[in-house]
């Protein structure tokens, strides 16, 4: 209920709750994704991947059961959209339709995938790839290729993605 109260503020579409709760396919997959992910905590591993993909058949959404998602995350559309098993996505971040959150090069072991921090807005069909770290309130403009970190504050477009605006962040004082 807290998904879809914060989709219903950021959302300038959504009329009201209900429509939120009935139609909105992120927030049906990321309920899907819930289950899978107790699952695979518990080591139901093939039982976790089948409700994956049978989520990811009913909202057009793929997200790894494996894959660590915060709270008040909401995915506009999100047709289209991939998180991979070992991205991490912080609370508060929007992410429109045909994202990946993927990886670059074949590894065993270790983080894959890309980290993204609280409150960052990733546009459509962005392809974040290998373990970067999108930064706090970042934003990361449609169709970028990002392959490397975003500080926090920033906006970073294109392909390859480059910064075209950064915030200095606040200093404080050290005693």
């Amino acid at each position: 209920m807290q998904t879809a109260r914060a989709i219903l503020q950021r959302d300038p579409a959504a009329h009201n709750l209900w429509t939120v709760l009935l139609t909105y396919p992120g927030l049906h997959a990321l309920g899907w994704y819930r289950l899978a992910h107790w699952l695979y905590q518990h080591h139901r591993y093939t039982l976790a991947e089948l409700l994956s993909r049978h989520a990811a058949h009913r909202t057009g959404i793929l997200i790894s059961p494996a894959a660590k998602i915060g709270q008040r995350v909401f995915f506009d559309h999100g047709i289209g959209t991939v998180i991979g098993a070992t991205a991490i996505i912080e609370d508060d971040v929007t992410i429109l339709h045909g994202v990946t959150l993927g990886a670059r090069h074949f590894q065993a072991t270790g983080r894959r995938h890309p980290y993204v921090q609280r409150g960052a807005m990733i546009g459509a069909h962005a392809q974040l790839l290998g373990p970067i770290t999108i930064g706090v309130a970042s934003q990361v403009g449609a169709g970028a290729v990002v392959l490397a970190d975003v500080p926090a504050h920033a906006t970073a477009v294109g392909t390859p993605a480059h910064i075209v605006h950064a915030t200095p962040t606040l200093m404080t004082a050290q005693s």
